[in-house]
């Protein structure tokens, strides 16, 4: 038997994760700024407790990038955090439609290692097909530092306040609005 994507996608018995909404905070907590996609998720678990919004999944992808396209399938909207390092003020919140990064690296040389959440979108787009998502927003925090064993900056930890805060009421609206809550 050959192992294409639509066996993949459709083997006997798959059932797609829960959630309408997934919310994914990709990083690594231990390289400092790089750390606030988890540390996002984080802080709406510590909000909601047990009581995560009906409708909303919440994964922290730390930085296997290969998972991600794996956590998307049968959600209809996405949600990604993550740090990056454009050279702007530490702290500056980006909001990117999921279309405008997706980045499928070159064969040559490609390793798991190196796959990230941007490679995962393009990957998932080819091995999801009708499981992939309808709506993907990536939410990118401007980092200061990614220093392995150092803490969130404080411009990096304010603006993980901030989106938590905003993720918070707008995955709370989401769920409001399709009648679950």
């Amino acid at each position: 038997m050959s192992l294409d994507s639509d066996t993949i996608t459709r083997a006997p018995g798959y059932v797609a994760p829960g959630g309408e909404t997934v919310l994914i905070g990709c990083g690594n907590l231990l390289r400092g700024d790089d750390a606030a996609g988890p540390m996002t998720v984080r802080q709406l678990w510590a909000r909601w407790g047990e009581s995560v919004p009906p409708g909303i999944r919440v994964v922290d992808g730390g930085t296997a990038g290969m998972d991600v396209a794996f956590q998307m399938r049968g959600a209809r909207r996405v949600l990604i955090v993550d740090a990056c390092l454009t050279g702007e003020e530490p702290g500056t919140l980006y909001r990117v439609p999921g279309a405008e990064v997706e980045n499928i690296p070159p064969v040559d040389g490609m390793n798991l290692h190196a796959f990230r959440w941007d490679h995962a979108l393009a990957f998932a787009r080819w091995l999801l097909k009708d499981d992939y998502p309808t709506d993907i927003t990536v939410y990118l925090i401007e980092a200061a530092q990614t220093d392995f064993g150092a803490p969130l900056s404080p411009a990096v930890s304010e603006a993980v306040d901030a989106l938590a805060e905003r993720l918070d009421n707008e995955l709370a609206a989401f769920a409001y609005d399709q009648g679950d809550a």
